[in-house]
């Protein structure tokens, strides 16, 4: 286990302790729980600049980074719709498009197939998520239509990786 792959581990223990923040009744609790968010996305940052820098990116690395971003979004998206920060519609559309990347990308995985690695599309997507959830989280008047957007978005960047998955399996056949 290198450290990079050390450092995505760590992010998913993150993420019981954000629902534990979030929903507890400590003062400040939003704070903490936007810190433990942000602390999330600077590890993502961490690791994958370990990975490039020390030439230790590997499959397992390429797919448990977007798996513990992606957890950790539907945590924290979750806890958002449970506090009714955001819509039941909206709470669909982004589970079902993460269940959908995590489902296939662990069964393609499981199968031999290369996985993606992360591409500016898939990053933007993550740090406009972040604003969204920034925006939500301290009820800005306009989280809920910039959440839409960034929805839209991730379809769109999901349809992408779909294309790239596919141009880097059919080469190796």
């Amino acid at each position: 286990m290198n450290i990079p792959n050390t450092v995505t581990l760590f992010r998913f223990i993150l993420i019981p302790i954000y629902l534990w923040i979030f929903f507890s009744e400590i003062p400040h609790r939003m704070e903490w729980a936007f810190f433990v968010l942000l602390l999330a996305g600077m590890t993502d940052v961490v690791d994958g600049y370990l990975a490039r820098k020390n030439k230790q990116v590997t499959q397992l690395g390429i797919m448990l980074d977007p798996l513990a971003d992606k957890l950790m979004m539907l945590a924290v998206f979750l806890s958002l719709l449970a506090s009714q920060r955001i819509s039941i519609p909206a709470a669909l559309a982004i589970f079902l498009r993460d269940l959908g990347m995590i489902i296939a990308s662990a069964f393609f995985h499981f199968q031999g197939k290369l996985t993606v690695p992360a591409n500016l599309m898939g990053k933007l997507t993550t740090v406009l998520y972040y604003i969204a959830l920034s925006l939500l989280m301290f009820d800005h008047p306009i989280g809920g239509e910039f959440l839409w957007g960034v929805i839209i978005f991730s379809f769109l960047t999901s349809f992408v990786y779909l294309f790239q998955f596919k141009q880097i399996n059919q080469k190796i056949m």
